[in-house]
């Protein structure tokens, strides 16, 4: 009984280390940009932005897990916000895509998971929103739900992933700090041959330019030639062109969030441009990837309520010229959100045995020292 109460322990002790993070990416004195990222450097910079994950790890097979972006903390269904999807590359189960299209708006949490967990996952989504005060009439809700493939490191056909977890992600889902690495819907992914996971970053623009919060999160499941700050990296760690080979199909999920009063329309232009923060890491969007940025707006003056007697909405929208700066912003957020998720990242074994290891820090650090990237300390 004593030994397995010991093993037991040092179960949970080596997944809490395997999850734990100690530096983020920025704190190895590298900087991405020009932008400064708010006070957590997260998604949750933006006003009201909630995060949560329900991490899956059991036995030797199963590493997966959820991760819920909350837009408000009231009614999402109720008090819809302004939303677009920009797709980079189609190789994927996004759920829900073709109404936010069609209609411009988001009514339920966005969830992340993987990808045969996808129609599980809808479920339990649609499940959330229908036991919500307030919708007890409703008899259609659009549930927004994407995934990458954990299926190296998890045992994906077991799909493990049930409506518990998706509402404890949802239901603990809170502001502040967020967890990157081996956890929630990144438990299980690997990016650019190392172990991935979920990242995040923000900026916030000068207040010449509206002071306006942009936050941006991902879960990393895709390939390419790894580049950091304009290093590279993968060439210079010997990793192109010999021991690449093309096996870079994966998948990124990356959600961008905003105080800005955007519609749809320059959210999608907004979107377009988070994409080009993951090409500056050096992803390739192959063609076996599923790669998707949702956007969407937190800003009270754009919300779409849902039972309304006026024919009529009203809101007051920043124009065109304006977009500049949060264009800047999504890229630089998107390429540190993803270099975040490779820092926090540990190494992890799975499935039949498979095993990502983690960044080699030391080693990466010393070819940024090389390429004089790192930022002097005061």
């Amino acid at each position: 009984m004593v030994k397995f109460i010991l093993t037991s322990a040092l179960a949970i002790f080596s997944i809490h280390i395997a999850m734990s993070q100690e530096k983020r990416f920025r704190d190895y004195g590298i900087e991405i940009g020009v932008l400064h990222p708010g006070h957590y450097n997260a998604i949750s910079d933006v006003e009201g932005v909630q995060v949560g994950h329900k991490t899956l790890i059991e036995g030797q097979d199963i590493r997966t897990g959820v991760t819920a972006i909350l837009p408000h903390q009231g009614n999402i269904f109720q008090d819809k916000v302004p939303a677009a999807i920009f797709i980079g590359n189609g190789f994927g189960k996004l759920a829900g895509y073709s109404q936010v299209e069609e209609l411009g708006n988001l009514e339920t949490p966005i969830v992340l998971t993987n990808t045969l967990s996808l129609p599980k996952a809808s479920d339990a989504l649609i499940s959330y929103s229908l036991g919500l005060t307030g919708n007890e009439n409703i008899r259609s809700v659009n549930p927004l739900v994407g995934e990458t493939n954990d299926g190296y490191l998890n045992d994906i056909r077991a799909r493990r992933i049930n409506e518990e977890d998706v509402h404890y992600a949802i239901k603990n889902a809170k502001s502040g700090p967020v967890t990157e690495g081996n956890v929630g819907a990144g438990t299980g992914t690997v990016c650019f041959g190392y172990k991935g996971g979920i990242g995040t970053a923000s900026r916030i623009l000068p207040k010449e330019s509206g002071a306006f919060t942009l936050g941006v999160l991902v879960q990393t499941n895709f390939g390419g030639v790894l580049e950091i700050n304009g290093v590279p990296v993968a060439r210079e760690m010997g990793e192109y062109p010999d021991a690449y080979k093309y096996q870079s199909d994966g998948s990124c999920m990356i959600v961008v969030a905003t105080d800005a009063p955007l519609g749809p329309r320059n959210l999608k232009r907004l979107a377009k441009r988070a994409f080009m923060g993951l090409a500056k890491t050096g992803g390739i969007a192959s063609n076996g990837s599923g790669d998707y940025v949702i956007a969407f707006s937190t800003n009270s003056n754009v919300r779409i309520p849902y039972n309304t007697d006026k024919i009529t909405i009203e809101g007051k929208f920043l124009k065109n010229e304006a977009m500049t700066p949060l264009f800047l912003a999504a890229i630089e957020a998107t390429e540190e959100a993803i270099l975040n998720s490779l820092f926090a990242a540990k190494t992890m074994s799975g499935h039949q045995g498979h095993k990502a290891e983690a960044l080699p820090i030391e080693e990466v650090m010393t070819i940024m020292k090389k390429y004089n990237r790192i930022k002097p300390e005061k």
